[in-house]
């Protein structure tokens, strides 16, 4: 308490820092809740269930198979899947076999995966045969990559909008089913030995500079982060175990949704409504029909929400819990969604290396605007010199970001030296600036690598986007920083309208934003466009807008 952890003081009722962190293995929390939640339904796919029962049979059946194809503790198998029940099946799977799981994006260019796959050493590769995945999966196999690939048809889930590529059989390929099938024949059978500090998963991250490194993720990592989760929750009711309907649209291979949304309802007995992509109007389907209760998404999907004709007369009644993760969410637009619908958005900050735990917002927090709450349970935190990681900052002061706790990865993947550079004093270095104010509060400012110095002034991206944000006909917007002859480094401006809006000036764009940014912050550039750059998950992208300016200045230079 106190000068440690400041944060305390505004805990809500019940939250402990110090209250016991439970770790276990990823295998034995499953076979618990498999047992506990029994004849409920765990998934919902194309409205098709699948039962916790099922599930277990379906997983033992599953790991059973891999361990004939040689997996066991040591083993790296890639999964290469979008949201399917494919996807939690080889999850769970890999783990009961004794194996480490990599995740790969299902949009991933072909240079990424290869490298993914030789860097983790996955000779094993889960996928399915929607749209061009297969056709990928089999290039990387002809090429060495892979020894087994093993398919799961789409269309054993009933008619997709999605076109899928014919199975053929051949050489090392294994359908899914066939695997099912051929290891259920084993059962029962004894399963490894795993320890809670076994490498769970190679999470990738990072490919915004150079190569991604691998995350290891452990069994207490992961399993700590849903133990944080469920003391931060339970206290304030912001779920009701085995009675929630949770949709799960966030990709699967996101660490946020792996954890934060996967795990933690699987555990805690609810239904998973696992959806292939992200649209809106399958959304609200969801929460005005199929009633669902609880809701995470990233910015993009809330900005999508709240920018729909007729939004303020939708029913959101069912839903007891709704949040924004994954990227910092503006504040103009959690504003403009609590008065559209009577829903307080929660919330916080992770990362991958976390596992995604970090700082969660109260359920009361409407004096905090903007902020992404207070660390949770078991979880140290503070702000330190942009110039000396050593050096802890004071509330109110601009810094980077440190963590520490049973959720914090030990480092990346066969890269010592990137490990190293990314702790001191045992913390993890997160990249982020923000701030703490005198109640423990917690700020994101920006990332570190998007920080502009202009003219001499630190300039944050962000701060420009939040403002930028509060023009009536900006439905979505970024900011990077590109070369200025003057100031060395200027704000340049990405924005895509609302439907219907009219275009305006940079001038326009300055006097609207006079009383709410620095002359320093102000942008010197304005382009618009019909969709901004995103990630696999969801979130908006600044690397390709990046990369084009810097074309751009070489060509001129040439």
């Amino acid at each position: 308490m106190g000068a440690e952890r400041p944060w305390e003081k505004s805990y809500p009722p019940g939250v402990r820092w110090d209250a016991p962190i439970e770790t276990a293995t990823l295998p034995a929390l499953f076979d618990v809740f498999t047992a506990t939640w029994g004849p409920k339904p765990a998934l919902e796919y194309r409205d098709r269930k699948t039962s916790y029962t099922e599930l277990r049979a379906r997983v033992e059946a599953a790991a059973s198979g891999l361990m004939d194809l040689g997996v066991g503790p040591g083993t790296s198998v890639a999964l290469y899947l979008p949201n399917t029940p494919y996807h939690p099946l080889s999850f769970f799977a890999v783990l009961k076999a004794g194996g480490r799981l990599v995740h790969l994006s299902p949009l991933d260019a072909e240079r990424e995966l290869a490298h993914k796959l030789a860097d983790s050493g996955a000779r094993i590769l889960v996928t399915t045969n929607v749209g061009f995945m297969l056709l990928l999966a089999q290039k990387l196999q002809r090429d060495g990559l892979v020894d087994h690939l093993i398919v799961g048809d789409d269309t054993a889930f009933g008619p997709s909008a999605i076109p899928t590529t014919p199975i053929a059989d051949g050489p090392g390929l294994v359908r899914f089913d066939k695997l099912t099938a051929d290891g259920a024949k084993r059962l029962p059978r004894q399963w490894p030995a795993v320890d809670v500090e076994d490498v769970a998963l190679l999470q990738y991250t990072g490919g915004t500079t150079g190569k991604p490194k691998g995350a290891m993720l452990s069994h207490a990592n992961l399993s700590a982060a849903c133990s944080m989760y469920k003391l931060w929750t339970d206290p304030q009711r912001l779920s009701s175990p085995g009675e929630d309907r949770v949709i799960c649209v966030l990709p699967l291979f996101h660490i946020f949704a792996l954890t934060s949304v996967m795990l933690r309802s699987l555990y805690e007995g609810n239904e998973l409504l696992l959806r292939a992509r992200f649209d809106v109007a399958t959304t609200l389907d969801d929460i005005e029909v199929k009633k669902a209760t609880v809701f995470c998404g990233v910015p993009t999907m809330w900005i999508a929400l709240a920018n729909t004709p007729n939004i303020d007369k939708r029913d959101f009644s069912s839903l007891r819990y709704a949040a924004s993760g994954g990227a910092a969410l503006p504040v103009e637009v959690a504003e403009r969604f609590q008065k559209l619908t009577g829903h307080r958005l929660g919330g916080g900050w992770g990362m991958t290396e976390t596992s995604p735990a970090g700082t969660a917002l109260p359920k009361d927090c409407a004096h905090k605007p903007g902020s992404v709450g207070l660390p949770l349970p078991g979880i140290l935190i503070d702000i330190v010199a942009l110039d000396d990681p050593r050096r802890r900052l004071a509330p109110g002061e601009k810094g980077e970001i440190r963590i520490k706790g049973p959720n914090v990865t030990k480092g990346y993947w066969r890269a010592p030296a990137e490990t190293a550079a990314a702790f001191a004093d045992g913390y993890l270095l997160t990249g982020d600036i923000g701030y703490m104010d005198e109640d423990g509060y917690f700020y994101l400012v920006d990332r570190k690598k998007d920080m502009i110095i202009s003219g001499g002034f630190n300039v944050y991206p962000r701060t420009i986007e939040e403002a930028i944000y509060e023009h009536p006909a900006v439905a979505e917007v970024i900011v990077i920083g590109v070369r200025d002859a003057y100031r060395g480094e200027a704000a340049k401006a990405f924005v895509q309208l609302k439907v219907g809006a009219g275009r305006f000036t940079l001038d326009e764009l300055r006097a609207f934003l006079a009383d709410r940014l620095g002359r320093y912050e102000m942008p010197a550039h304005l382009e618009f466009r019909d969709a901004l750059p995103k990630t696999a998950v969801g979130k908006l992208s600044k690397k390709e807008l990046i990369a084009e300016e810097r074309q751009k200045m070489q060509a001129a230079a040439e």
